[in-house]
């Protein structure tokens, strides 16, 4: 087992806090990370097992009575005026599904999973945005990442050479600038991109549509540890569950919640990334599509999504200039670390001899992280406007720089 996995979650219910000191898997500081809702875990596992409630009227009850253990000490009239079926409402007054929930603790507990419920501290704030976040997530791994920023990518389970290279290459770059790459665990591009992040040492998060203890396809349990290690293994399902046809499309609305933006890497013209796109755009979320051939049935959806708006990715660069200025300005390095002898200082000096003083006037006015209009560019230097326009499309040429529409400028790593 990992050394990450000592920075699991766990959420027994309140009267089992004592037992605490009796796992050692559960450290002090994976124990203050539960925070509030430590005590109504058992309460959530439970209301997920009531039989036609589902995930949106568990929030709602959540909602009008405080709490799930609010829910739970509801009266039957109460529940009923609730607009509850007479069936739901009796399984809660009856409270249906809380010895299950011990059990399940439990099981979780042997297998060193913790378990994040949504009132929980350690809940991805991202994930509490969409329309119907999970109750709860399993987890094995470093819980923290899923709420560091973080891109989804997905795609096909049976991608050409091309499709499976673009993605792992994608996915490294991406990671090498602090991105977590969250994808499904999947065979084809799922696993390239888990991958990708793995290859640059950088972090990645699988969402299963099983159970956390199931993974699937069986083949790639070596990734699923790996992932674990560098990252985290989540999942809403309970433990045990098969990896249901069902399953799937239900999970795909996580991958894009935790994520600041999902990027396509060929998908057939109905296909579960397709589902995905959907589900981000509904979200709010950015969308990404790597064009493909167009004689290529895998292509379809990646190259549909652009022709409705999705943006063209050739390069990390693509991505990253999406984001807010203030995200960007975390995963970016400063414009100065080539220079005072830091990384690339050597280059960095022969690169700026190599400029015309236009040209470095102006890319020095330049920033990575935030693209510029070109009269701020034309008021920032000291160079008359037609040349300023000039040497752009010099640099422009050159590679060093590049052009987003609206006139706006930005300088490329």
């Amino acid at each position: 087992m990992s050394s990450a996995v000592g920075t699991l979650l766990a959420a027994p219910p309140l009267e089992k806090q004592s037992e605490l000191a009796e796992r050692p898997w559960l450290t002090p500081r994976a124990s203050e990370q539960v925070g509030k809702g430590l005590e109504n875990t058992e309460y959530w596992l439970a209301l997920r097992r009531i039989e036609g409630l589902g995930v949106r009227g568990v929030h709602r009850l959540v909602e009008r009575f405080g709490s799930p253990a609010g829910v739970y000490h509801a009266s039957l009239t109460e529940l009923e005026n609730c607009g509850l079926t007479p069936q739901v409402a009796h399984a809660i007054s009856t409270r249906a599904g809380m010895k299950e929930a011990e059990v399940e603790i439990e099981a979780a507990a042997k297998a060193q999973y913790g378990i994040v419920t949504y009132e929980s501290d350690a809940y991805p704030p991202l994930l509490k945005q969409i329309a119907d976040p999970p109750l709860l997530l399993y987890v094995r791994g470093d819980v923290r990442v899923l709420s560091e920023h973080a891109l989804a990518m997905v795609g096909t389970r049976r991608p050409t050479a091309y499709g499976s290279a673009v993605a792992r290459r994608l996915a490294r770059e991406l990671a090498e600038r602090r991105l977590v790459i969250v994808s499904g665990l999947a065979r084809g591009i799922d696993s390239a991109c888990h991958r990708g992040a793995l290859d640059a040492k950088g972090k990645t998060v699988a969402v299963l549509g099983s159970g956390l203890d199931v993974i699937y396809p069986r083949e790639n349990k070596g990734l699923a540890e790996q992932a674990a290690e560098c990252g985290a293994l989540i999942s809403e399902f309970p433990l045990g569950t098969a990896p249901m046809p069902e399953n799937f499309p239900i999970r795909n609305r996580i991958i894009s919640g935790l994520a600041l933006g999902v990027v396509i890497v060929e998908a057939a013209e109905y296909s579960g990334s397709q589902i995905t796109a959907r589900l981000a755009l509904e979200q709010n979320r950015e969308v990404f599509a790597v064009p493909g051939n167009i004689t290529s049935a895998q292509s379809f959806g990646p190259n549909q999504l652009i022709k409705q708006g999705a943006k063209l990715v050739d390069q990390w660069i693509d991505v990253i200039e999406e984001f807010p200025a203030s995200v960007r300005q975390q995963l970016l390095p400063p414009a100065e670390s080539s220079e005072n002898g830091g990384p690339g200082a050597e280059t960095g000096a022969l690169f700026e001899k190599a400029l015309t003083p236009d040209q470095k006037a102006i890319f020095e006015a330049l920033r990575a992280d935030e693209a510029m209009f070109v009269d701020s560019i034309c008021g920032a230097v000291d160079v008359p406007q037609p040349r300023v326009l000039a040497t752009l499309l010099e640099l422009e040429m050159s590679g060093l720089i590049r052009q987003l529409p609206g006139k706006n400028f930005i300088r490329k790593l």
